[in-house]
């Protein structure tokens, strides 16, 4: 791989970010409980991963607003819009590989 400088880097790794979040916008058939159960991550992951980079950099980012700018609307629209039960299947898969807090 070329040497890249940190400004590049960040750079496209804020790009592929973007894109991440742009597909799990389009994607909103793939409920969070299914992306746990296969990459043991999902959108509450994401934002979270967000607000705590923001709160290491200073910067007040809240839980709402950071699932927000992952939902790309307020979660629980998204939720009312999306959000299904999950099968009994989906919910014992979780608790079986859920990741230790």
């Amino acid at each position: 791989m070329s040497t890249l400088t940190k400004e590049q880097q960040t750079e496209l790794e804020a790009a592929a970010f973007r894109r991440l979040v742009a597909h799990l916008r389009e994607r909103s058939d793939v409920q969070n409980i299914d992306l746990m159960n296969l990459a043991g991550f999902c959108r509450n992951c994401l934002s979270n991963w967000y607000r705590e980079a923001a709160e290491e950099s200073g910067l007040p980012v809240s839980k709402d607003e950071s699932r927000e700018m992952v939902y790309g609307m307020p979660y629980e629209d998204w939720k009312n819009l999306h959000q299904g039960e999950a099968p009994a299947v989906q919910k014992a898969a979780f608790e079986q590989n859920k990741p230790k807090e």
